[in-house]
């Protein structure tokens, strides 16, 4: 190599160790204009009157130094911060200055003061994410076995799954006080859904059963007019209608049979607490003969019991396998007015049994007239975690699967029943 190979060889590494260097100067000069500008918009929040939001920053960031707020709490807001570093403060980290270091500790009387204390200072809403937190992230599933744990909470669905994956390890002392929490959450939710799902579902029935001497206000027009075309006449833009197509009126005898199959693993606990009040809901439509199966890898017919949905709910055990199949074979076994007949699977699809099986029975039940529903969940959680094979597997066989919340469900048991297109959710 010549010397002047070296020489341009040299000038190339100090080119790149240069524009190295002026990378590195210019990310901490990024890094300095990031600091500062933080810097400048707290001071610009302080000098703009804004203490509402630094006090909500003061909140969130848990009090320290080096939190940039600058803002002290006291009273009220201390203790608000109190109990939030009660649930929040611990991590997996070692902690440091700024670590929140207090705890709800294991004792029942300290938590139940946390839960009234949390009561007082957040809305009920955020006081059910509280108490779903705690229950993860600091284990007190055991403390709910106590009773004065369960008189202190905020009752809701996700408590009530807590409650019944809980059921067989409760002792006698808080089965009482158990069901009188369950019974609160259930009544608050039949005083939601049950007049709405009546409505609805009655209104299906009647357009099911068509008439073809209708009163005037029984009549189907677009059924009356689709029929009658032929009897347009131009010279008056009208339409004679010869023959009239009515709605008929539900009677008292059962029009429909309808089959809620509900896996009862125990990541569908809140399906399972939905799907026991629309049960009982449904079961006490005299038009409606329902049937309630709930399955693991047993199978049980909780039917008997729906004049009750507490019932059916300490009749569940949450948790243990699936087995899909086995329980479709049940419901199968139970049909006898396949055209009438509408069956509701409610599970993840996480099948443990045998997966061709499961999908022969849906397309014999299918091709024998009866109308079949997937839900992935029933509840007003997000998108659910699911066995996206098996739910192509019935989609194709035209069963789509998907989430449904309570307030869609009325409306998809009814296009069930009328058997027209399901309202399948965008974002399914």
């Amino acid at each position: 190599m010549t010397v002047q190979g070296i020489a341009d060889g040299t000038k190339s590494i100090t080119d790149e160790v240069k524009g190295t260097a002026d990378e590195v100067v210019g990310a901490v000069e990024g890094a300095k204009g990031a600091v500062e500008g933080a810097k400048a918009a707290v001071a610009g929040a302080r000098g703009g009157g804004a203490d509402e939001r630094l006090r909500r920053w003061r909140l969130v960031l848990g009090g320290d130094s080096a939190d940039g707020t600058g803002c002290a709490l006291g009273g009220r807001d201390a203790a608000m911060d109190q109990a939030l570093t009660a649930l929040y403060g611990k991590g997996d980290k070692p902690q440091t200055g700024r670590d929140r270091s207090a705890g709800l500790g294991a004792s029942a009387p300290s938590v139940a003061r946390w839960l009234g204390d949390i009561r007082t200072y957040f809305p009920s809403s955020v006081v059910q994410v509280m108490q779903r937190d705690a229950i993860d992230r600091l284990g007190l599933s055991t403390l709910l076995l106590e009773p004065e744990m369960l008189e202190a909470v905020e009752a809701d669905v996700h408590l009530v799954g807590t409650l019944l994956s809980l059921n067989k390890a409760m002792p006698e002392t808080t089965k009482e006080t158990a069901r009188a929490v369950v019974r609160k959450v259930v009544e608050d939710l039949e005083k939601r859904l049950a007049t709405r799902t009546r409505a609805t579902l009655t209104g299906a029935l009647d357009r099911s059963a068509r008439v073809s001497r209708p009163r005037h206000h029984d009549i189907d027009w677009n059924r009356t007019i689709a029929a009658n075309l032929k009897n347009y006449l131009p010279e008056y833009r009208t339409v004679v209608p010869e023959r009239l197509i009515g709605y008929g009126r539900a009677s008292q005898s059962v029009k429909k049979e309808v089959i809620l199959c509900i896996d009862q693993s125990g990541s569908m606990a809140a399906s399972v607490v939905y799907a026991s009040v629309f049960g009982a809901v449904l079961a006490s439509m005299r038009s409606i003969s329902t049937r309630l199966v709930v399955f693991d890898t047993a199978v049980v017919d909780l039917t008997d019991q729906l004049d009750d949905p507490v019932d059916v709910l300490f009749g569940t055990q949450l948790g243990g396998g699936t087995d899909i199949n086995r329980a479709l074979a049940y419901c199968q076994s139970q049909i006898t007015r396949p055209a009438e007949t509408v069956v509701v699977l409610i599970s993840d699809l996480y099948e443990g049994g045998i997966r061709n099986e499961m999908l022969k029975r849906v397309a014999a039940m299918k091709a024998s007239g009866v109308q079949f529903v997937t839900l992935l969940a029933l509840s007003d959680e997000g998108a659910p975690a699911y066995d996206r094979e098996h739910a192509a597997a019935l989609s194709a066989l035209g069963a789509p699967a998907f989430a449904c919340t309570p307030d869609l469900f009325p409306e998809v048991m009814a296009a069930a029943i009328e058997k027209r297109p399901l309202p399948i959710p965008d974002s399914a």
